[in-house]
């Protein structure tokens, strides 16, 4: 069939796949997306609460983790577990046999991939927020950007609703084989923590929308400002709290995925 990996590739993906070290190294890259979803968490229930929380996102997160004492050490060990983990997402997706699977591996793959690009230009002293035209502004600039970032936003809406979908289906559970008596505390965590980051991610779909339509790419500058947007809604702050502990509580399930997913 056209498209489809060679034989021989499959052989050699499945080779390495199976190979112990390297799941161990891309186990790692679970942890690295717990630890972030945590930042966020918490940057997150401080917008909540009215503080200077700082930027409520993998950018602010990352910045958070590169102000600290070693932080340039540990964002260095990060993008390792990153670019492992998306390197296994797109030998999974090599080797699955049906197009689905395969096309959801190597979107993961993307969003580690892309992290860990986020994470080495942090370390290298970038990713600071402000300053220059976006490129939502860029795509919004170009014939056919409109309806680009539109198809974006939806995407990434329809995202969002499959979070929720998950979560409350517990499907997520398919992802990794927790032991008998932590089974309990993988399923809460992972039902809140998948609903809370659906939530976020249907908000930022609407905005990225309504910036498409509108022509305004400065209502869709990430996660940030769908917690922005949502603290300006009736009881918003408390619903950003809510989020925000939803967050942490998805990084938690993230952990125990670092320990107990089907690698």
């Amino acid at each position: 069939m056209a498209g489809t990996p060679s034989r021989e590739a499959v052989r050699a993906a499945s080779r390495l796949e199976r190979t112990r070290s390297f799941r161990t190294v891309a186990r790692t890259g679970y942890a690295v997306a717990g630890l972030l979803h945590v930042l966020i968490g918490i940057i997150a229930i401080s917008i909540g609460v009215h503080a200077d929380g700082g930027q409520a996102d993998q950018s602010g997160a990352l910045r958070s983790v590169a102000g600290a004492p070693g932080g340039i050490v540990l964002l260095v060990l990060m993008v390792v577990g990153l670019v492992a983990l998306g390197l296994w997402q797109i030998l999974r997706g090599v080797t699955a046999e049906k197009w689905g699977p395969r096309l959801s591996a190597w979107g993961q793959a993307i969003g580690y991939l892309f992290l860990g690009g986020l994470a080495i230009s942090v370390a290298a002293g970038g990713g600071s927020s402000g300053g220059g035209t976006t490129l939502t502004a860029q795509v919004l600039g170009v014939p056919g950007g409109v309806v680009l970032i539109a198809a974006v936003g939806i995407g990434v809406f329809a995202g969002g609703v499959w979070f929720v979908i998950k979560g409350v289906t517990k499907k997520f559970l398919k992802d990794l084989e927790p032991e008998g008596r932590l089974r309990g505390l993988v399923e809460t965590v992972g039902v809140v923590g998948h609903v809370a980051k659906g939530v976020a991610l249907a908000v930022l779909g609407v905005l990225v929308v309504v910036a498409a339509v509108t022509a305004d790419p400065d209502k869709a500058e990430g996660l940030d400002a769908a917690f922005q947007a949502l603290a300006r809604v009736p009881f918003g702050e408390v619903l950003v709290v809510l989020v925000g502990a939803g967050f942490i509580f998805y990084g938690v399930y993230s952990g125990f995925r670092a320990r107990f997913a089907r690698l």
